[in-house]
């Protein structure tokens, strides 16, 4: 019986914790990877998979790099970002694009 309730104690913790994970995150997915290509409205993205995901955006997505705002023009092929995306109806939609900074001189 007390093996039971420890187990059942278990899931309750790791079913809260993971909702908690998941609420924290506001229901975006994360794109990490490197930029393969730029257009206009979209950055398509090599993720660590090797897949290939693009992500749109528009002049209401935040681009950061370090502390810094910046604008998309910052964005290079190339650049390492992190993109906090929407999805809706199978397409994302970036919220924010963190920018990767250069590595220190002899860190690479």
């Amino acid at each position: 019986m007390k093996k039971s309730s420890l187990i059942l104690t278990q899931v309750l913790i790791c079913t809260l914790l993971l909702g908690t994970l998941t609420f924290a995150h506001g229901g975006m997915e994360h794109v990490l990877g490197t930029v393969t290509a730029i257009t206009d409205h979209s950055l398509s993205v090599k993720t660590r998979d090797g897949a290939t995901k693009t992500v749109e955006f528009d002049s209401e997505t935040k681009f950061v790099k370090g502390d810094a705002e910046t604008t998309i023009k910052d964005v290079q092929v190339g650049s390492r970002v992190v993109i906090h995306a929407h999805n809706h109806d199978n397409s994302l939609h970036a919220a924010e694009v963190r920018i990767g900074t250069d590595a220190a001189p002899g860190q690479h």
